[in-house]
């Protein structure tokens, strides 16, 4: 007797042929037409529709139940059919999509009596694929340039083969140093800037580089800066909108900050709700004021940027980064643990959200009263504020710092104002 969890992997591999048969079957029904359009008669008939690709599951999914040697000889039978078929029918015109997607769709059904989950799921990421091919060669063709291509293959190689040989340990003076999050660092600044570029390509820099501001500004606010500074110096005609993306990039600093203490610590967050409305409106003003002034402001056609991201930018991110470990590893060193706030203030040189979480949880514990966390996580906000003055000038120089410096006084500012007020 057969149970009824065999059943319902069948269906799935009948579904995964269905999908994936349906795709192509509208796929050749194209193909057929504009052959009728380019050429007096009809266009030669494809090799495979809806219903071999769903016989083509379900016996990838039958010999997978009899005998894996079984299942490998229908590959390789398949595969030896295709080919000779693509040399006898050969078209210059024709891929090896469809080929290659019998052979993937006789694997899934096969996948699919023993991860029917995972099967489905490559099935549908498949015919997604399969039905986007005139966008994708469209995008590939038309619009992705060279060096763009370029930066998207170093962002890769940086994430995917030099990312998981650095090790993740600490290292240098006072073991403040790990090379695997200073790498991650790198990796961020780059994907912030290659993100803020597509954006820009998309829907313009007004208002792009603004919302990029804020949203990466939820990964690191200080990356963030770093990626508009430099964004600022390839295009001067952008300068406020790269000013106000780095602006709401603090803002969502402030904003994340309160997300985490009512997560972690309710009693944190309402001894700081004050400092932390005072300190996150200030600054959304301010940003919104540039954004809209760029609004009021004719467009500007600025110059195409080659580049996606600046790799030399990203380096100086992480060697800023480091430095500043190293010091605050230093101060915790020699201060030991009379005071909290000093800790605080040094971690907060490289983040902000790491001493916040530390000093929520002591409260969480029951370790530290919440009227007594309030001072060490004020603190680590305002050193932080220091860090994205380095970060500013240094990737964005003298006049990008300039302009980003009064939000981030006016926001620590009204963070004290906020406390003292409580």
């Amino acid at each position: 007797m057969v149970d009824n969890a065999v059943w319902l992997n069948l269906a799935v591999a009948l579904g995964i042929g269905l999908l994936v048969g349906t795709e192509r079957e509208r796929s050749k029904a194209r193909d057929q037409s504009a052959d009728a359009e380019k050429e007096s008669g009809q266009g030669e008939p494809a090799l495979a529709g809806i219903r071999t690709f769903t016989m083509a599951s379900l016996l990838g999914a039958i010999t997978a139940m009899m005998n894996f040697w079984l299942l490998l000889a229908c590959l390789i039978c398949l595969a030896l059919f295709a080919s000779v078929t693509a040399y006898v029918r050969h078209d210059e015109r024709r891929g090896l999509a469809t080929d290659i997607t019998m052979l993937f769709t006789m694997v899934l059904g096969a996948l699919a009596m023993t991860s029917p989950a995972l099967a489905a799921s490559l099935a549908v990421c498949a015919a997604i694929l399969l039905s986007a091919k005139e966008s994708i060669h469209g995008f590939v063709l038309g619009v992705l340039t060279k060096e763009e291509l370029n930066d998207f293959l170093i962002l890769a190689g940086a994430t995917l083969i030099i990312l998981p040989l650095i090790p993740n340990e600490s290292v240098g003076p006072f073991e403040a140093i790990n090379p695997r999050n200073l790498w991650l660092v790198v990796i961020l600044v780059m994907a912030v800037g290659a993100f803020g570029h597509l954006v820009l390509r998309l829907i313009g820099g007004r208002i792009g580089l603004p919302l990029v501001g804020f949203v990466s500004g939820f990964i690191s606010s200080i990356a963030t800066i770093s990626a508009m500074g430099h964004r600022s110096r390839e295009m001067p005609t952008l300068m406020a909108a790269a000013v106000a993306g780095a602006v709401l990039s603090s803002f969502s600093t402030i904003l994340q900050t309160g997300l985490i203490l009512a997560a972690i610590s309710p009693a944190t967050f309402h001894a700081l709700l004050v400092p932390l409305i005072f300190g996150g409106a200030s600054v959304l003003l301010y940003g919104t004021a540039l954004t809209m002034s760029e609004l009021h402001h004719p467009a500007i056609e600025a110059h195409r940027v080659a580049q996606s991201f600046s790799v030399k930018t990203a380096l100086l991110m992480a060697g800023v980064i480091g430095f500043v470990l190293v010091i605050s590893a230093g101060l915790n060193v020699w201060f030991g643990q009379a005071g909290l706030v000093i800790a605080s203030a040094a971690a907060g040189l490289a983040d902000a959200h790491a001493p916040t979480m530390s000093v929520a949880s002591l409260v969480a514990a029951h370790k530290l009263a919440a009227t007594n966390a309030a001072l060490p996580i004020l603190a680590a906000l305002s050193v932080n504020a220091i860090s994205k003055v380095v970060t500013a000038a240094a990737s964005g120089g003298k006049v990008f710092a300039w302009r980003v410096v009064p939000s981030l006084v006016v926001q620590v500012s009204a963070l004290w104002l906020g406390w003292i007020l409580l």
